[in-house]
């Protein structure tokens, strides 16, 4: 990876954390406890009940996403960065420009979600 690249995918990493802080921030408002007497709306306290628990569950994806982008972020300047962990192939620009946080490449990817 040349370092115009490397530039390129830090601006990318650092919009992609700035994003991901701004989600977690929403989906904190969402993860408060439901008042007993709560009804949003036309929800019954049952479904609020029920989307406080979807948004806490996209919290955790969402803080470990984030911890995968801030340690992509303090990696992107080493050489081993955009290597393979598997194979050691390197990973396709478009992969880690998509998916930054990426440590593997897509064949590699691909048996790791297959099992």
């Amino acid at each position: 990876m040349n370092p115009e690249d490397r530039q390129e995918l830090k601006r990318k990493i650092v919009e992609e954390i700035a994003a991901q802080k701004k989600l977690m921030r929403s989906l904190a408002e969402g993860s408060k406890p439901v008042a007993p007497d709560n009804a949003i709306g036309r929800l019954t306290r049952m479904e609020a009940i029920n989307s406080k628990s979807i948004s806490e569950a996209n919290l955790s994806v969402a803080t470990a996403k984030l911890a995968r982008l801030e340690t992509a972020l303090n990696k992107v300047d080493q050489p081993e960065f955009g290597i393979c962990m598997r194979c050691d192939n390197p990973i396709p620009h478009g992969r880690i420009m998509l998916i930054p946080e990426s440590t593997l490449c897509v064949p590699c990817a691909d048996r790791a979600s297959a099992r």
